[in-house]
């Protein structure tokens, strides 16, 4: 499974939530290869799932291949582990 996490540039804010992403994964025993990237890159590249903002992804909306999550708060730990096993469960 593919995981990319996308803000803006790609460097700020999709990095720390990989780093959150990365934590939820290990403790729940998941191997996924998960990305930071940019809006552009976003759009070139395919993966499972593609989490970000709202406001990113009504950017990026039909111009990306995978499933779209939406997260309000990247600092919230348990906000982003309970959306992703919920994506990854359906």
């Amino acid at each position: 499974m593919k995981i990319m996490t996308v803000c803006g540039f790609g460097v700020g804010t999709s990095l720390l939530l990989k780093m959150t992403v990365d934590s939820i994964l290990e403790e729940e025993g998941i191997i996924c290869e998960v990305e930071a990237v940019d809006m552009t890159s976003a759009c070139g590249n395919s993966a499972d799932l593609i989490l970000t903002s709202k406001e990113i992804g009504k950017e990026i909306e039909g111009q990306v291949s995978g499933k779209l999550v939406y997260i309000s708060n990247f600092m919230d730990k348990e906000e982003v582990k309970e959306k992703i096993l919920k994506a990854i469960g359906d």
